[in-house]
């Protein structure tokens, strides 16, 4: 019988110091590079690309750790706990996405030696593309960034005592601190670093949980006598928020957009010296996913299991399923000193290692897209690393500010939370129009990429706003309360009935807001093709336009009608030179 909250809610000294050891090694990691290392972080390839020496250790590392993000550390497990295992299906699509990741998409980046991947989209439609694919990226990673760092800064601020206004600008000048002086090769070795603190995290909290509970068979048995389990639900219905269809289709498409065109993904690819190596960097991601994502649902599992008598939400004792997996920490961490420090550690490892691949990224994205091509004169190497530094500086700066624009404005969460599929979607319909179809044409992609847009947002802002409402819900798992205690399971009991009774009929809600957003990545991927080829077809497809070859994916070059030769071939430095301009 659970009494009262008996939770510790602070850190302790070996917390604080376990949490502030990562720091300073991160911060120390920046300082090598720029002052220590070999290769100084003085020139744009050296800064951006690393030289293209990097390991394949390290960039795999840092790929896992990119896309692993505080909110994933915290959301999973809350997913688990609160809807089931669905989810979890997610990562079977990811062992596809890998193959045509590698295979079909990235040969193309390599062959055209770019350095931005939206590079791409002027080689292959026109400068206006380009800066539409950027604009779409710099606002994707903008909103993305602050959330990255202020969810799990809050949820952690509420269930250990450790201020927000403290935490969350101490670790942002951290990260911006080592990026700014080390670049992509002190960005990829702190993710390399904060990618092993948060498996020990993992591991040590899923050990320590798993026997707690009793062992794997009675974190499973509890789950499944309380509906967790679900794997297949074969019903095709688009509007049930996770089914085996909507997870395992929705996910490919959006891992496909995360991993074969954001620049955050390629732009690491891009620093391994072959293109073989980088296929090797990419199945490593795949099983890294594998793991990490797969240990983040078992704890979900495990969380459950713990609570399966005294629902901690309903008890009050936290106030979001997202703050299940710290407070679980420090439920079991009463008397483990320095646990609750090293998972804290792990969630804002996580976190430092978006917030940094992001800055990167975006650097190089502004730098090369936006900057570079409107120089009269091109920079020395040194005034352009110095640029891209102040760059990095006054982005890092910016997101620091929205982070407490994000706390004020809470409504805003949601809708920032689906941006990711409103820009996914039509980015990756307009490169493959690019890399797959031979008769789309910039006006094509432009209109296609701009409409299939503002479809996904209207569908999205719809939804967010009828979930905002409370007139959206989707079906949850059941709670128990029986195991708390008897007075308090009175007062619930009381104040439930009372509840349902003044409970009104549900207004009937436009299907299209219905729709699972896990089809939005899809649904703006198919628009923006079928409407590019449309639009394509109607202005005159590609008659007068001289294509280079090796803007196509190697899948259907040889299904080409009528491919360039050789001759009309552009020369690749021929295109470099026309890009820099």
């Amino acid at each position: 019988m659970y009494e009262e909250n008996e939770v510790k809610n602070y850190f302790d000294i070996i917390d604080y110091v376990v949490f502030a050891a990562m720091l300073v090694l991160s911060a120390l990691i920046g300082v090598y590079f720029a002052f220590f290392a070999k290769v100084k972080q003085n020139t744009p390839n050296e800064y951006l690309m690393g030289g293209k020496t990097m390991g394949i250790l390290p960039i795999s590392m840092s790929l896992i750790a990119s896309y692993i993000s505080g909110i994933s550390l915290l959301g999973l497990p809350a997913e688990m706990y609160t809807y089931g295992t669905q989810f979890w299906t997610n990562i079977l699509s990811e062992v596809f996405v890998a193959v045509i990741m590698a295979y079909a998409v990235l040969p193309v980046f390599y062959n055209l030696h770019l350095t931005s991947t939206y590079e791409y989209l002027n080689v292959r439609f026109s400068n206006t593309i380009r800066l539409m694919g950027t604009t779409l990226f710099l606002i994707k990673m903008l909103l993305y960034i602050p959330m990255v760092i202020y969810v799990p800064a809050l949820a952690f601020s509420q269930v250990t005592g450790i201020n927000i206004h403290l935490i969350t600008p101490l670790v942002c000048v951290v990260c911006i601190f080592y990026t700014t002086l080390g670049g992509l090769k002190a960005v990829v070795w702190t993710d390399t670093i904060q990618t092993v603190i948060m498996f020990g995290a993992l591991i040590i909290t899923v050990i320590i949980g798993t026997t707690r509970v009793g062992g794997i068979e009675e974190v499973w048995r509890r789950n499944l006598d309380g509906g967790r389990i679900e794997f297949f639900n074969m019903d095709i219905d688009p509007t049930i928020r996770h089914s085996f269809w909507t997870v395992t289709i929705g996910n490919f498409f959006y891992w496909l957009a995360s991993c074969s065109i954001n620049q955050a993904m390629v732009q690491r690819c891009l620093a391994m010296p072959t293109l073989n190596k980088a296929r090797i960097t990419i199945a490593i991601l795949v099983i890294g996913l594998w793991a990490l994502v797969s240990m983040c649902c078992y704890m979900g599992l495990v969380i459950y299991a713990h609570y399966n008598k005294c629902d901690p939400i309903t008890r009050g004792w936290i106030h979001k399923s997202d703050q299940l997996l710290p407070y679980f920490i420090m439920d079991i961490a009463r008397d483990i000193p320095g646990l609750p420090g090293l998972f804290v550690s792990g969630v804002f490892s996580a976190a430092l290692s978006s917030m940094s691949t992001g800055l990167n990224s975006m650097t190089g994205v502004i730098f090369e897209d936006l900057i570079k091509p409107r120089l009269r004169t091109p920079l020395s190497e040194a005034k352009a690393s110095l640029l891209m530094k102040i760059i990095v500086v006054l982005i890092g700066l910016i997101c620091v500010a929205l982070v407490f624009v994000v706390e004020k404005m809470g409504a805003l969460i949601q809708a920032a939370g689906s941006i990711g599929s409103i820009t996914a979607g039509p980015l990756l319909g307009v490169f493959s129009l690019g890399m797959f179809f031979n008769q789309a044409n910039p006006q094509g992609a432009l209109i296609g990429g701009v409409l299939s847009g503002a479809f996904i947002t209207w569908i999205s802002v719809g939804s967010q706003a009828q979930i905002a409402q409370g007139t959206l819900r989707f079906p949850q798992k059941p709670i128990s309360v029986e195991g708390c205690s008897a007075d308090w399971v009175a007062k619930f009991l009381s104040i439930t009935l009372t509840t349902d009774a003044d409970v009104k009929p549900e207004k009937p809600i436009f299907i299209l807001y219905r729709i699972s957003y896990m089809y939005y990545t899809p649904i703006g991927t198919l628009g923006a093709i079928v409407i590019g080829l449309f639009v394509s077809y109607v202005t005159g497809n590609n008659k007068e336009r001289n294509l280079n070859i090796e803007a196509f994916s190697p899948l259907i070059r040889k299904y080409l009608k009528n491919p360039p030769s050789s001759e009309d071939n552009l020369d690749l430095k021929v295109i470099n030179q026309e890009i820099k301009r």
